[in-house]
């Protein structure tokens, strides 16, 4: 059911290339999603209804969702799963709320100051994916940090569901009224990025567009970026593992199982230095799948190049190769949890010991889901309310700071062949600028 891949005896040198890892072509999505970009910049809700009919099997009549069909959702909620919701944003809006930033200004030198100031961006367009699940989760996920960071504008987007009469999920609805969102569109896929992109006659263009999504949406962000802020290239979702021999093999191979259940190419990696572990996850593996709703979708992202186990020498190699991994979600099953979580480096998200599975993570831990996958975990974070935030620096120099500065300054500008810089700076002074 699942491949092994044994380290034992070392490390290659290039060990991120013997590691599993699912396929993802965004450039080969490019092409298609070029003309699909194009369209609705050109033509607006004209495209996105003809996108959506052939995409999604819906014809639309407005992009936007009736203020009656959000509140109505909320109102048919299940009262067990609105309880739920409203718990998740509560410890979502802890953590978050704890991310804000404050100024602050360095006095430089007597006379001259920079302030580094954290000002949120204009407007967000926030995507919720939808298909073979539905994400209430999600939407609390980019909603929050949103909101903490204090943008003053911010819309949802979640894909139009022939199966609810061409309205997104009712849950994804009552998610977005819980949070006081009465912005929120039946758009999908790339057309969605296209629309907060460029704009149409029923939706202001955003500066920034976050969330998880498909290939289209991801080719839609990498076109797009630079006419528009993304958070990042969101790929399938994936858990590492690292484990010993401490580890419950049971929890190991259900945590595993609960990523691999999102999609036939979502990634679940174990990496443990134990044999007897891989043998009994492999055995519980196969116990497990058999028993889930979704067992064919399981199996197939198991059984999938993505996925494996992983045969290291010790939790000192295991370290190197969950680093080089870089998983969306790493979990840690050793016998030191916390001490070996504190030397991880890469990772969008740890998840310490035994009772601190992935699956509190998507829905209430109160950290944020929307995590980076693919690798890019060794240089990027999941989403936050920095996310939405921009430093600029204030620069405030009196007449006496800047004199103090200005011999520095011209030496520099004329080093870098630059002199209208230094005369920017001789201009100010009649007297000259002292050698």
């Amino acid at each position: 059911m699942i491949s092994r891949i044994d380290l034992r005896e070392g490390l290659p040198d290039d060990l991120r290339a013997v590691l599993p890892r699912a396929d993802l072509d965004v450039e080969a999505a490019l092409e298609k999603v070029r003309l699909i970009c194009e369209d609705v910049r050109h033509r607006g809700v004209a495209a996105i209804r003809e996108l959506t009919a052939r995409f999604d099997g819906v014809e639309l009549g407005s992009t936007r969702v009736p203020a009656e069909a959000i509140t109505g959702a909320l109102e048919a909620l299940d009262p067990r799963v609105r309880a739920a919701l409203q718990e998740s944003i509560r410890r979502a809006r802890l953590v978050h709320r704890d991310q804000r930033r404050t100024d602050t200004t360095t006095q430089v030198v007597p006379g001259g100051t920079v302030t580094e100031r954290w000002i949120p961006v204009d407007r967000v367009g926030l995507y919720v994916p939808g298909g073979r699940a539905v994400y209430p989760s999600s939407v609390v996920m980019n909603v929050v940090p949103a909101q903490e960071a204090g943008v003053p504008s911010l819309a949802v987007t979640s894909p139009a569901q022939s199966d609810f009469g061409g309205l997104p999920h009712p849950a994804i609805l009552a998610a977005c009224a819980l949070l006081g969102v009465d912005e929120v569109y039946a758009v999908g896929g790339a057309q969605a990025v296209a629309m907060f992109a460029y704009g149409t006659e029923e939706c202001a263009p955003a500066v920034m567009v976050t969330g998880p999504g498909n290939i289209w949406v991801t080719a839609a962000k990498r076109l797009l970026k630079g006419r528009i802020g993304i958070d990042s290239e969101a790929g399938p979702t994936e858990i590492a593992i690292l484990a010993d021999r401490t580890a419950d093999p049971v929890h190991v191979a259900a945590d595993l199982i609960s990523q691999a259940e999102h999609d036939v190419i979502a990634a679940a990696v174990l990496v443990t230095d134990d044999e007897e572990l891989a043998d009994a996850v492999g055995k519980e593996l196969a116990a497990q799948v058999a028993a889930t709703r979704h067992a064919d979708r399981i199996g197939e992202a198991l059984a999938g190049r993505q996925s494996g186990i992983v045969l290291v020498s010790g939790i000192d190699d295991g370290l190197k190769v969950v680093d080089t991994y870089a998983a969306e979600h790493l979990e840690i099953h050793t016998a030191d949890a916390r001490e070996v979580a504190a030397r991880v480096r890469n990772a969008g998200a740890v998840f310490v010991g035994a009772y601190s599975p992935v699956s509190l993570g998507d829905y209430l831990a109160g950290s944020n889901h929307v995590l980076p996958t693919g690798g890019c975990a060794c240089h990027s974070s999941g989403l936050s309310v920095q996310t939405f935030l921009r430093g600029v620096h204030v620069v405030d120099y009196s007449r006496e700071a800047l004199a103090g500065a200005a011999a520095h300054v011209c030496v520099l500008a004329d080093a870098e062949d630059l002199p209208a810089h230094g005369a920017a700076i001789r201009a100010r002074f009649d007297w000259g600028i002292p050698e």
